[in-house]
């Protein structure tokens, strides 16, 4: 006797499943479900703000810019190269409001460091959540 088997379907990870919808990370999609249910409009990668590393021209392109104009960047790893080329974005747009939502902000931005992703956010000037955008963000006037 034989038995018809199944075949295995794997289920998609978080991030194949952001990626089958537009975006780079579980946490993006997150983020824009989140402002999908609360009717928020945004723009996912719409803008792109030109900065300079020496020498070097670039572009940054936010993953979130809101309706009320502040820029909103998730980061589950976050990268010495991230981490500079924010310090720089920062020097050379002083007048943009950039956030970050991280994954987790208590993690340290190297093994041996005592400093985590929080901590550098705050000591540059920089606000910042976890794994959601705060609601106050959203509703801010500017």
């Amino acid at each position: 006797m034989t038995t018809e088997r199944k075949p295995l379907v794997r289920k998609l990870s978080i991030r194949e499943s952001a990626i089958r919808a537009g975006y780079r990370s579980g946490l993006e999609e997150s983020i824009s479900e989140q402002l999908k249910s609360l009717g928020n409009d945004f723009g996912y990668e719409a803008v792109k703000i030109p900065y300079y590393t020496p020498a070097m021209p670039r572009k940054y392109t936010p993953d979130f810019v809101l309706a009320n104009g502040i820029i909103i960047e998730s980061k589950g790893l976050f990268t010495a190269e991230d981490r500079k080329k924010h310090e720089l974005v920062k020097a050379q747009n002083p007048s943009l409001d950039i956030r970050f939502v991280f994954s987790n902000s208590r993690q340290r931005i190297t093994k041996l460091s005592k400093t985590t992703y929080g901590m550098w956010a705050s000591a540059r000037g920089f606000l910042y959540a976890d794994k959601l955008i705060p609601l106050e963000w959203i509703k801010e006037i500017k």
